[in-house]
């Protein structure tokens, strides 16, 4: 969460499904000898112990996992294959009611949100945004326990690999006692708490905002949002500078909209500000460009004739916690919605 549905495709593809003996589930792949869900398990504890997280906290972490979560592998294997327009994301992710559930809790946390967003130099707005589109605004962090959804996946999914690796790093937050196993809670693919950050990002962008030597992202609002401006700000978020702005993209002489803009943004033209005003580029209003902001590339998702917005750098940085255009478009406009009554 290429994809055009929501938000991530972490756990993309379909899975082949343990077959269940005596011995527990079974796992067999070409040229590999089949593996029980319980030796694969023990094999996860000698990694772990060797990274030196503690054998109690290992044993407490995996002491429960008996056989795969089926719902897990259901989830995982049943992704939607169908595209979305942009037109028809934005419906489904930025109605009126986010739109207002932002604007109040905006004015509930700003006192917490402004000097962390001063103190990270990631303006408070996208903070906003991808909390709001992440978990909406914390409310849905997602009910699987990560270590059983991770474990699961890792044993019987289509890349192994990845959410192994994914579980061996969340085994060694619970050592740094952060949070305990079961109260590790996230999506079916182990995304993580308020900003549903992987293990991985966790561990190298997770902040603690409060002082208090823990990174709680799924309950401590302060380390919530140092953890999304950590993100950002090492993802080349330029302070004070905007993600990029709604225009309007002019008729050509015969009639018909003047394709200047690409689907996508990597495939986008960067050009600076004064040559899009020179093209006829404007406002919703009307109004001319800022020609003292940097360049810009012309994205139109739907192509020629519907939404056209200019993305500045910082659009580049919205993509790099979410590789999708509609992701970084939706992020742009619920965070600055959620916070446009700013009396500073």
């Amino acid at each position: 969460m290429e994809r055009r549905n929501f938000l991530s495709l972490l756990a993309a593809g379909s899975l082949s499904i343990p077959v269940m003996t005596k011995a527990g589930p079974v796992m067999s792949s070409p040229g590999n000898k089949a593996m029980t869900y319980r030796s694969f398990l023990q094999s996860v504890r000698a990694q772990a112990i060797a990274r030196n997280v503690p054998e109690y906290v290992i044993e407490q972490a995996l002491m429960s996992l008996s056989a795969p979560n089926q719902k897990v592998l259901d989830r995982s294997r049943h992704q939607p294959e169908f595209t979305l327009t942009w037109e028809q994301y934005q419906q489904r992710v930025l109605g009126a009611q986010r739109f207002q559930k932002g604007v109040q809790t905006y004015s509930e946390v700003s006192k917490i949100l402004e000097p962390i967003a001063q103190q990270y130099q990631c303006d408070s707005s996208i903070i906003m945004g991808i909390w709001g589109l992440e978990s909406s605004f914390g409310q849905t962090q997602g009910k699987f326990n990560v270590i059983d959804a991770l474990a699961s996946l890792a044993y019987a999914g289509r890349r192994k690999k990845f959410f192994r690796s994914e579980l061996l790093k969340a085994l060694t937050i619970l050592g740094r006692g952060d949070i305990s196993p079961e109260l590790m809670l996230g999506s079916y693919a182990g995304a993580m708490g308020q900003p549903q950050f992987m293990p991985s990002a966790y561990l190298r962008f997770g902040a603690d905002g409060n002082g208090d030597g823990k990174k709680d992202i799924w309950n401590s609002l302060p380390d919530v949002f140092a953890s999304i401006a950590n993100y950002l700000s090492h993802s080349g978020w330029k302070f004070g500078q905007p993600w990029g702005e709604q225009v309007i993209v002019p008729i050509g002489e015969d009639g018909r909209f003047v394709s200047l803009g690409s689907k996508n943004y990597k495939q986008a033209q960067s050009r600076s500000i004064s040559e899009w005003v020179s093209l006829g580029v404007t406002r919703p209003d009307g109004s001319a460009l800022d020609e003292t902001l940097p360049s810009a590339r012309l994205i139109q998702p739907d192509g020629a004739g519907t939404d056209a917005f200019l993305a500045y750098s910082n659009f580049r940085a919205i993509r790099a916690y979410n590789p999708s255009d509609y992701y970084a478009l939706a992020v742009g406009i619920l965070g600055q919605r959620s916070t446009e009554l700013r009396s500073f």
